[in-house]
Order: C-alpha cells, then structure tokens, then sequence
C-alpha cells in the first residue's frame, strides 16, 4: 500500500511542481530549451536502459524489437490524426485561443498515458521496477510541464486556469498506471513485456518527432547538449539506485 501510495504520489510531484515553477518562475526561451531537451534524453533513458531491458528479460527478442516498432508506428498513427503539443503555437500572427489551448491540452493528455502505462506495467512486474521508472518520469515531467504551462499560459493569460487544465491531464497518467497495473497486472509475462516495449516506442517518438526538435538544440548548442548530457546521467543514477 505504501509502494502504491508513492507512485501516486510521484505522478502528481513532478508535474505540478513543473507546472508551479513554470507559472512563477517565468523561464526564458533558453531555459525552454534546455528543459525540452533534458526532457527528451530523460525518456529516451528510460526506454532503453529500464523499459526495454526488463522486457528483455522476460521475453524473445523478436517480439521485444515488434512491440517497441508497434508503440512507434501506433504513436506515429496518432500524432497524424490527432492534434499534438505545437511550442510554436505562440509564434503564429493571430492564432485561434480556443484551437490553440485544446491542442496543447491534447498534447499533454498523449504525452502522459504512455509514461502512466510504463509505471503501470513496471509496478506489476516488482514495486521497484515500478518506483525506479516513477521517479525517472517525475523528474522530466518537471522541465516537460515547465516547458508546457508556459506557452499556455501565454494564450490564456491566467495562472490559475492555466494550472488547472494541466493538472486535469495528470489523469491522463494515472489512468495509463491504472491499466498498466490493475489490467495487466496478472497477466503472461509476454504480455508484460509487450507492454513495457509498446511503451518504450511512445516515449521514444514522443522525444525523436516532438522534444528533440522543439529543444532547438542546433541554434542553442550549449544548454541543448547540457539538457541531454544531465538528462542520460539522471537516468543511469536512478538506474544504479534502483
């Protein structure tokens, strides 16, 4: 009960503490960036130093590699029919309000059921495979929501609005960690493993198509390289604390 309770916990830590810091804090464009591309190397860290090795472990490789191709190829489908997170959305000369806000919201609804689908699955192997991909999530959702709440803010033009609508996504996390553990829980373990691959190639498009490339790492080569560098030792140290 208590292993559940900090999972829940660590959901709701690392996105509304993004989302607090983001409103008063204010960042500047480069501080964005940088959390765009710490955010990005935080997700593909966990994709394929936890998520795609525990799916080894308990499955052939064949059907590791189809998995994680499907999660690919199923996010691609989604991102093309649906509407995504746009950080450019403030730079249009006379975007529409109402669109504008319900594609952010959308984006962050698509970005937080794979990563509550990956603590899910991981908590129904063992609680600390689930614990250790929990705080690894909690800690990109904090530069994620930072870098999220801000452009949204700019189109609302209020704090406490702005905070609510994200934090109402954090239900979008919790419901993949619901199906991930309670559905799957007790299940085969291919199926297990399947899952963990399946989301391993969400979180992987996730930061290729849309993190990496919001980052701007090629114009702000520094904080770009120092986002991804901090990002891939976060991942190994909880790695090696788990």
């Amino acid at each position: 009960m208590k292993d559940l309770l900090l999972i829940i916990l660590l959901i709701f830590v690392g996105q509304t503490l993004g989302c607090l810091i983001g409103l008063i804090k204010n960042p500047k464009e480069t501080v964005l960036y940088g959390s765009l591309a710490f955010a990005a190397s935080m997700m593909l860290g966990i994709s394929f130093f936890q998520l795609i090795p525990e799916s080894l472990k308990i499955m052939p490789f064949y059907l590791t590699f189809i998995s994680f191709l499907l999660g690919v190829v199923i996010f691609r489908g989604v991102d093309r029919t649906l509407p995504h997170i746009n950080p450019e959305l403030l730079k249009k000369e006379k975007p529409s309000i109402e669109r504008s806000v319900t594609m952010l919201v959308i984006g962050m609804a698509l970005h937080n059921l794979p990563e509550g689908l990956a603590i899910g699955v991981g908590f129904a192997l063992t609680p600390v495979l689930g614990i250790t991909i929990a705080v690894g999530i909690a800690a990109q959702d904090v530069p994620e929501n930072i870098a999220t709440i801000v452009p949204l803010y700019g189109l609302t033009k209020k704090r406490m609005k702005s905070f609510i609508i994200v934090t109402v996504t954090i239900g979008f996390e919790l419901l993949g960690f619901i199906f991930g553990y309670y559905i799957l829980k007790g299940m085969s373990l291919d199926l297990l493993g399947a899952s963990l691959a399946l989301a391993a190639g969400f979180m992987t498009y996730i930061s290729v198509e849309e993190l990496i490339p919001a980052a701007h790492i090629k114009q702000n080569l520094k904080t770009g390289l120092t986002g991804l560098i901090l990002g891939l030792v976060c991942v190994l140290l909880i790695c090696l604390l788990g």
